[in-house]
């Protein structure tokens, strides 16, 4: 009797400890998912607003997405960021921008997860109202980053004032000008300060993000524009992760959570028309 009673005890023992043992490891694999759920999203200027905004949205909790949002003002280091794992996912690049980046850094690279927007790329200028008025010996501020030097010199070019050598390269620079009839001057700027410079110099290109901060609109202040068509695809905007994470689940509804209508609404609201949707496959920006 007193041999069954112990051999009782001993079985409620075990269980009790492999009991004890699972719920620990239920209750940490638990915290361990928790915690692996918050996604860091990194940003700058108005997309950082934007995705603050979408880390508290009603749609972001439908989706089961934590999201945490972190600034870095400098694009390269926000990349190099979202290469090593300090940043998840990041939401401020154009995809010819994102190409540059991968060509500069073969040991951090990146990849696209999805489309957001196009925000036209702006010719400003405090002195002219028109391109045409433009003379010559004007000097005009491009962005000193390969990407946005390239762009901008096609944007230049489809405004008349340049022509481009055949199949200008997407790490572009004046050098591949072969054609400046109006001997216009190029001063190369950090595109952040563009519109500190506008009243100093015949002309400024500012990206949009760039514009909107100072208190610019593409649409209605600049003297010419980018027109949204097939010859900007290169331009339209993206979500970015470390190229491993590539098809991580969690990352791509981020894409997802940005064109939920409401969300969509809210930025058209906010910033009157001028990042303009684009929700397409990746294949399209190749």
């Amino acid at each position: 009797m007193k041999k069954a009673k112990g051999l009782i005890i001993t079985i409620i023992s075990i269980v009790v400890i492999i009991a004890i043992i699972f719920g620990i490891h239920t209750l940490t694999n638990s915290h361990a998912q928790s915690k692996s759920a918050t996604i860091t999203v990194g940003s700058q200027g108005s997309d950082y607003d934007i995705w603050n905004h979408i880390a508290t949205s009603k749609q972001a909790k439908q989706l089961g997405l934590k999201i945490k949002v972190k600034q870095i003002t400098d694009g390269v280091q926000l990349n190099n960021a979202t290469a090593q794992g300090s940043v998840d996912v990041n939401a401020f690049q154009s995809y010819s921008y994102l190409v540059a980046y991968n060509k500069e850094h073969k040991s951090s690279q990146l990849a696209a997860l999805g489309t957001t927007y196009l925000e036209p790329l702006g010719i400003y200028s405090d002195k002219y109202k028109k391109i045409s008025q433009i003379p010559n010996g004007a000097t005009i501020a491009i962005a000193n980053n390969p990407a946005n030097t390239a762009r901008g010199l096609l944007l230049l070019q489809s405004a008349g004032l340049i022509k481009l050598k055949k199949n200008l390269p997407a790490l572009g620079n004046t050098n591949d000008i072969a054609a400046n009839p109006k001997h216009l001057k190029f001063k190369e700027i950090d595109d952040t300060t563009g519109p500190r410079v506008l009243h100093s110099l015949d002309a400024v290109l500012i990206s949009n993000t760039v514009a909107l901060e100072g208190h610019l609109n593409v649409l209605k202040d600049s003297i010419f524009h980018e027109k949204i068509d097939t010859n900007t695809r290169s331009n339209i905007n993206i979500l970015a992760t470390a190229k491993k994470n590539k098809d991580n689940k969690n990352y791509k509804k981020l894409v997802k959570l940005y064109h939920e209508p409401a969300i969509q609404k809210y930025i058209k609201d906010q910033y009157d028309g001028t990042k303009v949707e684009v929700q397409k496959p990746l294949s399209y920006l190749k």
